[in-house]
Formats: structure tokens, C-alpha cells, sequence
């Protein structure tokens, strides 16, 4: 059966007796790239090659490259490719898949790793190519980054590498010497992009952090964090709090990232969110603890409902606006929940809001299916019937609570077919009260007097006065 025999050779000077055999024995032979320094193991073989080169000139991206490659490695069949680069996490399982299809063997010869050529102290590190790193980092874990073939490619691992070490983090930084074998030395990560030469051979290792030495940070950072807090010896007030406990610091801190989105103060914002994500971080540590869920869980569950519910960009429904948009995700929502009536609907929205904030979205749900008025003029009117019934329940003192709320709910009526949050109104005319007492009480103060030494009388004058200086303000 005809079989693919991949060769790793990383330095000039591992190329073992097996390889050598394997290359000198082959049908054909392809090579990675005849500009890493390797490819003179080859050379000094005798062994007529093909190199990949010419891939890597014409390919748009790594993903297109490695198609590339596996394709005319599975169209030779029975053939050797010495691989001078990584090949592990990115070419490797494109030609397996290639090869399976085709019903060919593909094998690997023991090899000596670029981790264990540039540096031989190392016990354990994770090798990444400098042209295919991933998103994210876990800067706890030790990194050997190999393919830093230019200024530019060592400008971008920089940049990389400094969104979570400091920019005088020590690394090492090597590449392979006259003599075929690696030479190293130690810089400053920030002197990464700053080196005289680059060549494909270059690598860096890195050694990875705690959290606690680090100056920048990760989400699971944040997971991690959490979990010491409530371990055995860890804080004995982060042990002790539930599900039930936090209710009320989720909802402040909530309140307090709303007031800093107020303020517009961006630095105060990216503070406030840190504390929410403390309390999700605290609730899915806990849910871990007791094995109802993982935080995997929940961010599972977030993209596929956020997939679900987006059907204009992950599916083939069209929009022609916002509009659509918030239409579609209610009907997918109530789908997804399985709710059979509108009554399941408007009995969804959780009764732990804000009474404000949850009346008005009771409204826009029965508005939904076109239960509502014509528009806020109308609904203006009811304020002053529900007004002349409160008027009525207090004559006769019944029903007065009942008639208070109904009051109530019409004026949030009126607001949200004007398109205005009550919630936030009622924040608003609290802030105003507030900051005008404080100038009545002012004025007090300036004339000799304290409020609980006047009458209402006396204070009402005052309030006048300071209405009128507030509003020239």
C-alpha cells in the first residue's frame, strides 16, 4: 500500500539514520522549504526534491497553504516530505484527512523536537509557529514559538506575547549557528522585533506565569481566582456564599456598571464590569462545586442561543432592519422556550425586575400581538381616569393600593409608547429632587436656619427659590 513517510528536521544535525534512509530511498521527496537552514541535511544527501516554496509565494492564507500542500503530497502517494517547520497542529491533520480519503498510510519518524534542538534544558513547553498562533494564550503554560522568520512575524508574536507578559519579561531567543546546531541568548520581549537577523530557524521560549506575578490578565484568570477563594484554605467569606447570598451584590453591581455607562466614564465602566464578571465568575464556580454546571456550559449555551436567535447571520434569513431583527427574536425565543400562548409569554418576564422596568416590558409583550393603544395621546387620557378612580378609592378609603398601582401602570403606558425607559425617568426626577433640596437646604443654611426648625410653609418658599436657581444652572 502506498504510504506518506513525513520526516521532521528541525537542525542540520538531527537528521537520524532512519531519516537519512527514508530520504535517499524515496520515489519522491518533497521538501517544507529549502530556506530553512535543514535543507542542507538534504542537500549534502544528493537527493533530487521538490520544495513547497512555491505554495508559500502563491497562497493567500495558512489555511489555503496547507490545503495546498496536503494536496500534492496525497496526488503523489508513495512519497517523503521533510518538513523544516511546524507541521503538528496545522499541515499534519489536513494531510491525514486527504490521505484517509484516498485510502494512504501516513507515518511520522521519530524526531527531535525544535524544543528539545534550541533548548535542551527545557522539560516541557508547548510549540506554536510564529505564522499560526491561536487567539488565546494560557500564559500559565511554557511556549516555544518556532518560524520567526522576520522583523515583521516577530513584530506580531510581540504583540502577541504582550498582551499578557510585561514588556521586559525575559525570553530566549534562538536560531541555528554556522555549525548546524542552535545558539541561544536571553533579551527583553520588547527587543523581540529588534534583532540584526531572522531566518526560518528562529524560535523564542517563554516561560509562563501565575496569575499572581503577571500585570495582565485572562478571563480564566478570573476562573482561577475564584476557585482559590473558595477552597479549603482559601477566603472563608468566598466560601460561605451561594447562589441565594449573591442575589443582591448581582443586582448592585449591575446598578453601579448602569450609573458608570451614565457617567461616560470609560475607565469607570471597564471597573464596573469587572465586578459583574465576578459575580458570573462566582456563580459558575459555584455551580461547579456542587456538579450542576461548568462555565464551558454556560458559554455553550450562550453561542448557540445567540446562533439560533441570529438566523440573518448564521442562517439564510433576510432583514431589512433592526425591526426584523427584535420580530424574529421573539418568535425564535418563545420557540425555544416552547411557550404555546402570549399569556406564557407576558408571565416569562421575571418578576424580580424593577416593577417599572418589568410593567413596561409586560406592555411591549401584549403590544407584540396588538393589544395596545393607537398611540401616547390616547393612552394619555387613561392616566386621568385612573387618576379620578384613585381620587374616588381615597374619598372612600378602599381599594386605594389597587387604584395607586393601576395609576402607576397607565403613566408607564404613556412612557413607552414614547418611547421612554421609566425606569430611567423616575432615576432622573429622583436626581433632581435630591439636587434641589440640597440647594433649599443651602439657602437655609446661608439665612441662619434648619429645616427641622421651619415650616412646611417656610420650605415651600425656599423650594420655589431653589427651582428657579437650578434652572438658570
Amino acid at each position: 500500500m502506498p504510504g506518506i513517510v513525513i520526516v521532521p528536521l528541525f537542525t542540520p544535525n538531527s537528521l537520524t539514520a532512519i531519516a537519512e534512509k527514508a530520504i535517499q530511498s524515496a520515489n519522491v521527496l518533497f521538501l517544507q522549504t529549502a530556506l530553512h537552514p535543514s535543507a542542507e541535511a538534504v542537500r549534502t544527501l544528493n537527493a533530487a526534491f521538490t520544495s513547497m516554496d512555491d505554495l508559500f509565494e502563491t497562497c493567500a492564507d495558512f489555511d489555503r497553504l496547507n490545503d495546498a500542500i496536503a494536496g500534492r503530497i496525497v496526488s503523489a502517494g508513495d512519497c517523503v516530505y521533510v518538513a523544516t517547520g511546524s507541521v503538528f497542529s496545522s499541515q499534519l491533520p489536513v494531510i491525514r484527512q486527504k490521505a484517509e480519503e484516498r485510502g494512504i498510510n501516513v507515518s511520522v519518524l521519530p524526531y527531535v523536537s525544535v524544543s528539545a534542538a534550541a533548548f535542551p534544558a527545557l522539560t516541557q513547553a508547548r510549540e506554536l509557529s510564529a505564522h499560526d498562533l491561536p487567539n488565546a494564550l494560557d500564559p500559565e503554560q511554557n511556549y516555544v514559538v518556532c518560524e520567526i522568520d522576520s522583523r515583521l512575524i516577530a513584530g506580531e508574536v510581540k504583540i502577541a506575547l504582550t498582551e499578557y507578559f510585561d514588556d521586559e519579561r525575559i525570553v530566549s531567543i534562538a536560531s541555528i549557528g554556522k555549525n548546524g546546531d542552535y545558539e541561544s541568548r536571553s533579551i527583553p520581549l520588547c527587543e523581540l522585533d529588534r534583532q540584526s537577523s531572522y531566518d526560518a530557524s528562529t524560535c523564542l521560549y517563554l516561560e509562563g506565569l501565575p496569575y499572581e506575578q503577571r500585570k495582565r490578565h485572562t478571563l480564566e484568570d478570573v476562573m482561577r481566582l475564584v476557585r482559590r477563594l473558595r477552597a479549603p484554605n482559601g477566603c472563608p467569606w468566598d466560601r460561605e456564599q451561594t447562589h441565594a447570598s449573591l442575589k443582591n451584590a448581582l443586582l448592585e453591581e449591575c446598578y453601579e456598571l448602569i450609573d458608570a455607562i451614565d457617567e461616560g466614564d470609560d475607565q469607570h465602566i471597564c471597573e464596573e464590569l469587572g465586578d459583574v464578571l465576578l459575580q458570573f465568575a462566582l456563580h459558575a464556580v459555584i455551580a461547579e462545586e456542587q456538579g450542576a454546571f461548568t462555565t464551558q456550559d454556560a458559554a455553550t449555551d450562550l453561542v448557540e442561543k445567540l446562533i439560533y436567535r441570529h438566523p440573518h447571520v448564521f442562517g439564510e434569513v433576510r432583514v431589512s432592519g433592526s425591526g426584523d431583527v427584535l420580530k424574529n427574536w421573539d418568535a425564535l425565543k418563545m420557540q425555544q422556550r416552547k411557550q404555546e400562548t402570549q399569556a406564557e409569554v407576558l408571565k416569562s418576564v421575571p418578576r424580580s425586575f424593577p416593577a417599572l422596568l418589568r410593567s413596561r416590558k409586560v406592555q411591549k409583550k401584549a403590544a407584540d400581538v396588538g393589544f395596545d393603544w393607537p398611540n401616547a395621546e390616547e393612552a394619555f387620557f387613561k392616566i386621568g381616569e385612573e387618576t379620578a378612580e384613585l381620587d374616588e378609592a381615597m374619598r372612600s378609603g378602599e381599594h386605594v393600593a389597587e387604584e395607586m398601582g393601576d395609576l402607576l401602570f397607565a403613566v408607564v403606558n404613556v412612557a413607552r409608547l414614547q418611547k421612554l425607559e421609566p425606569e430611567f425617568l423616575l432615576m432622573e426626577a429622583t436626581d433632581k429632587f435630591i439636587e434641589r433640596f440640597e440647594i433649599m437646604e443651602q439657602l437655609a443654611v446661608s439665612r441662619g436656619k434648619a429645616l427641622p426648625e421651619m415650616t412646611l410653609e417656610q420650605m415651600d418658599l425656599l423650594w420655589d427659590e431653589a427651582k428657579k436657581r437650578a434652572n438658570r444652572e
